[in-house]
């Protein structure tokens, strides 16, 4: 890709950031229910009950009694908790510094579906790891869809970002692994990169840095 008229780059967070497993996180929670229904969320789909959650229309403890209700789980608000954040992996450091190298160069954001109860994890994570008290550290600006009340694909969360920090999205790359999300940013004139399997933002950012002649 040619670099050299990007001024602005939009991350995704999980599978792009962080590592995620999204079975073992289902499955955690699986594990704790009474009929062993499937827990019906995915990086391509998901139930209106996560739905609800990551654009903040309920609170945690409502998403913790619509997943007892839905799919008749016994545990405690600990145990759901640590099953639904067992999705979270790790963020490898050399993604942290790619980060910081970009920031001398680029605006960057991050756009993230997510929620309070991962929100308060990945933060821990990179605090014990990196000694950064949250994400939001390394990014001119963090959209979290609970927080903005929008989720990706939609268009209202991108046009928000570039509209609230004055972008243009011809000078606007947005990186995702979720193929629903780049088309969505697609539609509002957004380069994007689909950041599909195996590849790493270090691999396809790598001729972005000058040092590299982008």
């Amino acid at each position: 890709m040619d670099f050299s008229s990007v001024k602005n780059i939009i991350f995704d967070l999980g599978g792009v950031i962080i590592n995620i497993d999204y079975a073992k996180g289902t499955d955690a929670l699986k594990a704790y229910g009474k009929t062993g229904s499937k827990v019906d969320f995915s990086q391509k789909a998901q139930s209106e009950l996560f739905d609800l959650y990551e654009r903040g229309d309920i609170s945690s403890e409502e998403f913790r009694e619509g997943l007892r209700a839905e799919y008749y789980l016994e545990a405690s608000d600990e145990q759901i908790d640590e099953a639904w954040n067992s999705l979270l992996l790790d963020i490898p450091a050399e993604r942290i510094e790619l980060l910081r190298a970009l920031g001398e160069h680029y605006r960057l954001f991050l756009l993230s579906n997510t929620n309070a109860i991962h929100m308060l994890a990945f933060n821990k994570i990179v605090e014990d790891n990196f000694g950064i008290p949250s994400l939001d550290s390394l990014f001119d600006k963090a959209y979290y869809s609970h927080l903005v009340r929008m989720r990706k694909p939609g268009g209202a969360v991108f046009e928000h970002i570039l509209a609230e920090n004055s972008l243009k999205r011809e000078e606007t790359l947005f990186i995702d692994d979720s193929i629903q999300h780049i088309e969505g940013a697609k539609k509002v004139g957004l380069h994007t990169i689909h950041l599909a399997p195996p590849l790493t933002i270090n691999q396809v950012l790598k001729e972005a840095l000058p040092e590299h002649g982008a």
